[in-house]
This record gives C-alpha cells, sequence and structure tokens, in this order.
C-alpha cells in the first residue's frame, strides 16, 4: 500500500493542498500520520475520493487555474512595442516586435504563442536577460579626428 504526501494526494485529486488539509482536518479523508504528525493518504483512500467525485468531473472539463498578474520582474531591460508579426512553424514561432523605429525579433514555443495570444498589432513586452551585454558608439565619419601616421608601438622595431 502506497502512501502520499498531503501535496502528491491534493495534485492527483486535482484540488488545492489547503483544501485537502481541510477536509482532513474536518475527517472526511481517512490518512495516517508520521511520527512527525504528518498525515500520509493511501492509494485506496484517493481512489475512493476518485470515485465519490467522479459523476461531477465527468461532465465538466477539468478546471484550469487563471493565470494570475505579474506585479514585479527582476528583469531590467524591458522594451515597449507592439507586435508587427507572427509566423508560426511547427512547435516553434517567430515574433518580431517593433519597438520605435527598431524591430526585435524573437524566436519562442508555439506554446508560448497561444498561451500569450499574441496578434499581429498587440501591445507587447520583450524583457532581456543576459550575461553579457557590449555597449557600443556609434558617430559620424566627420567627427572622427584625423590620426597622426605613427610606428606602432611594440618592443622593438623591426
Amino acid at each position: 500500500m502506497a502512501l502520499l504526501t498531503a501535496r502528491a494526494a491534493a495534485d492527483r485529486l486535482g484540488i488545492g493542498y489547503s483544501t485537502l488539509k481541510q477536509w482532513i482536518h474536518k475527517g472526511h479523508v481517512r490518512t495516517t500520520q508520521t511520527e512527525g504528525g504528518h498525515h500520509r493518504i493511501a492509494d485506496a483512500e484517493i481512489e475512493r475520493l476518485l470515485a465519490r467525485h467522479a459523476p461531477a468531473t465527468a461532465t465538466q472539463p477539468p478546471r484550469r487555474r487563471p493565470a494570475g498578474v505579474i506585479v514585479a520582474l527582476s528583469g531590467r531591460n524591458r522594451l515597449r512595442g507592439f507586435v508587427d508579426e507572427v509566423r508560426i512553424d511547427g512547435l516553434m514561432a517567430q515574433v518580431r516586435l517593433r519597438i520605435g523605429d527598431q524591430a526585435l525579433t524573437a524566436v519562442i514555443t508555439r506554446d508560448a504563442i497561444e498561451e500569450l495570444r499574441l496578434r499581429r498589432g498587440d501591445d507587447a513586452v520583450a524583457i532581456i536577460k543576459s550575461t553579457e551585454v557590449m555597449i557600443a558608439r556609434e558617430v559620424v565619419e566627420e567627427e572622427v579626428p584625423a590620426r597622426k601616421r605613427t610606428a606602432p608601438r611594440g618592443r622593438g622595431r623591426i
């Protein structure tokens, strides 16, 4: 007889951990306790609970947790723009984001495109996380001062 933790049993039952804990404390679920006081649920008990709630779950599609709202993110490199193009090919997708007069192209999974429901014209944010960043400065050729032609500096002359 396999014993599951309350968290694993809740996942298997498709309910929240806190809901299962309430059922345990109300005596609706039979458990055994470890020496440390942790509840363990037998496979047979899980089967009993699944059978008991089978008619309700058979008629309804499985509940999907609503997506939460991200209130903060550690990435600081955020570029706001709009979706200029979305190309989907097999498992991968290419998204071109227009940011001012610049374009940023990202390759992400098809699942991510579908989950984000990205379409051309949508507002979006590119969040760039990288371990290396290079900075360059461009100058117009007229601004570059003329350099004197000198012999290269080194250890010795040829």
